[in-house]
């Protein structure tokens, strides 16, 4: 048998003193005091929802320039008789008990909802779609997913038609195609039977007739045109009836300007 003894050795002097200097990284080498520690959210500038809720206007036009949006949440309510314009990209926006309201709102990374809401002309892009209790909404519409509207009536839809110059970026921010939209596929969660609760609006609607060009000086600076030729999203016919029997045309395009090529295309197709 046999058995082992230890002791516990002391720190060298030069160890101590890195230990002591390590328990004291923290504090204000001046005072003494703990440091606060900051973070990478600690520096970012802070946002106040204010900027980004309009709530209980009356009888106002009020709006967004391109940038000072960019991306966050958006909420609009109990406004009445407005006209609304949010020229920039966002992540979702909802709609809460608008009425007689003309509204643009630019492209929406996740959702729009419109809830309660009654008589008001909109101009939409947008990933989802929906609408709950409301009535008489005539919608311009760009969505990448099948729009959905559910306990609502007297809903008319409309291809998009818009162009400003900085809209093409947005779209791309908020990652939607101009090339992806379903805005005539309507799924009506509550339809009553022998009724139809959505339908187009007309191929010749105008959106200017519906959703006019802001009046204010702030917002005219954003170079709009309402001019269906011009519009960043192709027009299409939706659901339609055909002017003739051709079903589709499938193009491919490869390189750095798809996007380009493609709208080319269109506009020498339909000229």
């Amino acid at each position: 048998m046999g058995c082992f003894f230890s002791r516990r050795r002391k720190p060298a002097q030069g160890g101590q003193l890195q230990l002591q200097q390590q328990a004291g990284a923290g504090q204000d080498g001046a005072t003494g005091e703990q440091k606060v520690p900051q973070y990478s959210w600690d520096l970012r500038a802070k946002i106040d929802p204010k900027d980004y809720t309009f709530s209980g206007l009356k009888n106002e036009t009020v709006g967004r320039l391109p940038g000072k949006v960019a991306g966050q949440q958006f909420v609009i309510q109990d406004c009445e008789n407005c006209k609304i314009y949010i020229f920039d990209h966002s992540a979702t926006i909802t709609i809460d008990d608008c009425v007689n309201c003309q509204i643009f709102l630019g492209p929406i990374k996740g959702s729009v909802f419109f809830r309660d809401c009654k008589d008001c002309k909109c101009v939409v892009a947008c990933q989802q779609f929906r609408t709950r209790d409301c009535r008489k909404l005539e919608v311009f519409l760009c969505c990448a997913t099948q729009p959905i509207i559910e306990s609502s009536t007297g809903m008319k839809f409309g291809c998009f038609q818009y162009y400003y110059p900085e809209l093409a970026l947005q779209f791309k921010d908020a990652g939607l195609s101009i090339f992806n939209n379903t805005w005539s596929n309507i799924h009506d969660f509550t339809p009553v039977s022998g009724e139809n609760n959505w339908g187009l609006l007309p191929e010749t609607a105008v959106v200017q007739d519906y959703v006019p060009l802001p009046s204010s000086e702030e917002l005219k600076a954003v170079r709009v045109s309402t001019d269906a030729t011009k519009s960043i999203v192709p027009i299409t016919r939706g659901q339609r009836q055909k002017n003739s029997d051709e079903s589709c045309l499938t193009v491919f395009f490869a390189g750095d300007y798809t996007t380009a090529n493609a709208r080319k295309l269109i506009d020498e197709v339909s000229n």
